[in-house]
């Protein structure tokens, strides 16, 4: 299905993270997300797309750290 809509509790099944989690991430527009009479709603080509990203930046080392602690 190309437009798929996730509820939350499906996309915090699909990242494997609590509901909580999900839904705090999504006020602080964390993820891509929009509300449909109150209820937070994803498209999962976005969540797909966020996914990628976040696979993107942990590959590439932090800017300025010189791996000393």
């Amino acid at each position: 299905m190309p437009d798929e809509i996730l509820t939350l509790p499906e996309v915090a099944k699909l990242l494997k993270v609590a509901e909580k989690t999900v839904y705090t991430m999504a006020q602080k527009s964390e993820l891509p997300a929009f509300k449909v009479r109150g209820q937070w709603r994803f498209k999962r080509v976005d969540i797909d797309a966020w996914i990628e990203r976040q696979k993107a930046a942990a590959a590439r080392p932090d800017e300025g750290d010189d791996g000393q602690a």
